[in-house]
């Protein structure tokens, strides 16, 4: 074995071998500290839904755009957001609670289709896609009526984390008949902040993909509003004050993003009272978070 006796040529060597090992020693360090090298880096995670940056973004951009819209819209509005597994709500607007009308039918249709699958499954379609009032009727009856019916669908609002939503037949028994023809379960009222909560975890719930396909199907003349959001599943109610006849119209649902879906629940009551113009309230909104569907903190069902 040869031994090299350039004492030049020996140094140089050894400067290498220790640039080597600190350049080792780094990797090691970085790694450890939980900072992925190149190769460790993999296909990007399903995005989740985040608190605070999403929060922010909003408050910073969508919100400021509502403020500015608001004031041209002639009336109370409501808007709440929350990403499908998410935690931070976003609300916006002078609306907050009221009478469900027939988005109430969503629950309905759930525990009913838990019930008979099968056997309800035309009655479940029409009553979403079309809010077919006598189609949710023969699934409130299917369900037992009064009491019984009105416990199955609290017992699905209450998978979701609404304790408080008290459908209305079970205090109201009598109110059979109401103002444009609507059931009385419709006369639940149910907040936006509930109704958003309710469908932020309607994907995650057991035997709720057909209704949500449903919402997927809803008829061309009650598609404005959400119904413009390309994707969306969503379903409507709607319907005059018993008092001043002035119309509500409501819709909730989800809206997908690049990270997932994202809930919403909106309202909208006219100063006019008009049912035109709260339809035409609600193009705007939806028309308003389209244009801010990057922010919307979308985000999918947990595990």
């Amino acid at each position: 074995m040869s031994t090299d006796s350039n004492p030049l040529r020996r140094t140089g060597f050894r400067v290498v071998l220790l640039f080597v090992a600190t350049l080792a020693a780094l990797v090691s360090c970085t790694a450890q500290a939980g900072v992925p090298m190149p190769a460790d880096l993999g296909p990007t995670a399903s995005p989740q839904p985040t608190g605070a940056p999403q929060a922010d973004t909003v408050t910073r951009t969508l919100a400021a755009d509502f403020a500015a819209m608001q004031g041209d819209l002639h009336g109370s509005v409501g808007i709440a957001l929350l990403p499908v597994g998410g935690r931070q709500m976003t609300t916006l607007g002078n609306w907050t609670t009221g009478v469900a009308w027939s988005t109430i039918k969503v629950p309905l249709a759930l525990a009913a289709l838990r019930l008979d699958a099968t056997g309800l499954a035309d009655s479940a379609a029409a009553a979403i896609t079309a809010s077919d009032n006598d189609a949710a009727q023969a699934l409130w009856d299917a369900l037992g009526g009064g009491e019984q019916a009105a416990d199955a669908v609290e017992a699905v609002l209450r998978e979701t984390g609404d304790g408080t939503t008290d459908i209305a037949d079970r205090h109201n028994p009598t109110a059979r008949e109401s103002v444009d023809d609507q059931m009385s379960f419709g006369a639940t009222v149910w907040s936006l902040v509930d109704q958003a909560r309710f469908a932020s975890k309607l994907p995650c719930l057991d035997h709720a993909a057909p209704v949500m396909t449903l919402m997927g199907e809803i008829t061309a003349s009650q598609s404005y509003g959400l119904g413009g959001f390309p994707g969306a599943e969503f379903k409507g109610g709607w319907g005059p004050d018993d008092d001043t006849g002035n119309y509500l119209v409501r819709q909730f649902g989800l809206l997908p993003t690049r990270a997932g879906q994202v809930a919403v629940s909106i309202a909208a009551q006219p100063d006019s009272g008009s049912f035109d113009d709260a339809t035409a309230m609600l193009d705007q909104v939806s028309a308003l978070l389209a244009r801010h569907q990057r922010e919307l903190g979308g985000g999918r069902c947990p595990g």
